[in-house]
């Protein structure tokens, strides 16, 4: 009857009738190697005085004292070389985690979810995972050519009547600690008394006695991380004008030209080629009392935006519709020979954008993501040489391959004569830059001040600047000469 009950136990599909099982059954020791699990051969197996069981039933301080003081002798201690540095190794870790007090043979359905979590973060600190990338120092920094914009005795906030030079024609990072009145010289002070003397600009600016140089530059643009768009309209093709471009490739199709579509029939801004029951927002808002709205895909279009007439125009298979699908990556590839939508779509991938879709709707994008969308719409203009951009921490979330990309296009941006500010925590870019403006010392009513300016090295050799000391342990060390004799 037993043997039956436990063939129907496991043959059965119903969790209902597992549990109603499981009320005749109990957990205990198995009589033969009374819960050791291993067979006496394998346990006669010693290692310094131990069996693999008595070693495995201890908590891990035990386990990682006993390891620890085990000595071994000649090709024992050869043997075991490798082994013994990972086993301490990964009860280090466990140790760092604070699982001091578990047994190893601890059954992982006992353990408590932050137990399990833990064991998981142990294994992934232990697991070696570093494909080894950094940032290089450049060989070369930019000088300045006499050329600043100049902020005089700025004292709003917690700014303390501070006056400082930005060298144009350079990477510039503004750093300190939060708090420290970064982005009240920059964003608060610099950047709206700019925008107003050069493009008539009515945003208040904080308190100053003057900013000197701005004849130096024509155009000043904030590179913010505020969304693109708040509706599904906008999207990252809408706002760097690449769909422009591919809408018109699409009305030079045979399909399209045999019909007398226009570029405008591609657009989901205008009627014509947009499905008209959504709109060409391929989604519809229903409004929830009390509640926020929520959006389903038109079920005419299926999301898809565009009536039918419209999909059948096709590129390689793929309709106006699909192409928004495309990744940017993906996108690169689909018009690989087609160098103006091509170029477009660089600039987006340069910025480390290239997994984002083109038509994904502006409101989904992070902080970052809009910013660096915005970034690589300026990037795709042409420069005259004389813009001041300012970033406010860019790589905030960035992957380090994606921060390696971003430092690229500032320093395009650079070469081509303009001058890029960033406020900046990341010590990465920090000691890339041409020039450090670092202001400090502390926080709040204890900031304000301009601790140091210059280049990387010389902000690194100033005492009482906490960005300079944690410079100098990234920084080549200056080899000392030997005096002559």
């Amino acid at each position: 009857a037993v043997n039956s009950m436990m063939r129907r136990m496991r043959e059965t599909q119903s969790e209902d009738m597992r549990q109603y099982y499981q009320k005749f059954l109990s957990t205990r020791p198995c009589s033969a190697c009374e819960g050791q699990r291993i067979r006496p051969e394998a346990l006669g197996v010693k290692v310094g005085g131990k069996s693999i069981a008595e070693a495995t039933a201890t908590s891990v301080a035990e386990s990682y004292a006993f390891f620890e003081s085990l000595k071994l002798k000649g090709n024992e201690a050869r043997i075991a070389e490798e082994l013994l540095k990972e086993i301490r190794s990964r009860l280090r870790f466990l140790l760092n985690v604070g699982l001091a007090y578990l047994t190893l043979e601890r059954p992982a359905p006992s353990l408590s979810g932050g137990e399990a979590q833990r064991i998981r973060l142990a294994s992934q600190i232990g697991s070696d995972l570093v494909g080894k990338l950094e940032i290089a120092v450049p060989p070369r920094r930019r000088k300045p050519d006499g050329r600043a914009i100049r902020v005089v005795e700025a004292d709003a906030n917690n700014l303390k009547r501070t006056s400082v030079d930005f060298p144009l024609g350079l990477l510039i990072c503004v750093t300190g600690v939060s708090g420290a009145g970064k982005s009240t010289l920059v964003n608060q002070t610099l950047y709206p008394a700019a925008a107003r003397a050069l493009h008539g600009s009515d945003r208040s600016v904080g308190s100053h006695v003057a900013i000197e140089g701005l004849s130096e530059i024509d155009k000043v643009i904030d590179i913010d991380q505020s969304p693109i768009g708040r509706t599904p309209r906008s999207n990252p093709a809408t706002y760097t004008k690449v769909f422009d471009l591919i809408r018109h490739f699409f009305a030079m199709l045979p399909e399209a030209r045999m019909h007398g579509y226009t570029p405008g029939r591609f657009s989901f801004n205008v009627k014509g080629g947009r499905c008209e029951a959504c709109e060409g927002d391929g989604v519809k808002r229903v409004e929830m009392h009390f509640l926020p709205d929520v959006y389903v895909p038109c079920e005419v279009c299926q999301g898809r935006r565009f009536n039918e007439a419209t999909l059948q125009v096709l590129y390689n298979n793929l309709s106006i519709a699909y192409v928004l699908d495309l990744t940017v990556e993906e996108a690169l590839k689909l018009f690989k020979n087609h160098p103006q939508i091509r170029r477009g779509l660089d600039t987006l991938a340069d910025v480390g954008l290239g997994y984002i879709a083109l038509g994904q709707p502006s409101p989904t994008l992070s902080g970052g993501e809009a910013q660096r969308v915005k970034l690589s719409r300026e990037l795709s203009k042409r420069s005259t040489g004389r813009t001041l951009y300012i970033l406010d921490e860019p790589t905030t979330g960035l992957h380090f391959d994606d921060i390696k990309k971003l430092l690229m296009v500032l320093d395009r941006l650079v070469a081509g004569g303009n001058t890029v500010v960033v406020i900046e925590h990341n010590l990465d870019v920090i000691k890339t830059a041409d020039y450090i403006i670092d202001l400090g010392p502390e926080g709040g009513d204890a900031g304000g001040e301009i601790v140091a300016t210059g280049t990387p090295e010389q902000v690194a050799a100033k005492r009482g600047s906490y960005t300079g000391s944690f410079l100098a342990e990234l920084l080549p060390r200056p080899v000392k000469r030997r005096a002559a004799r």
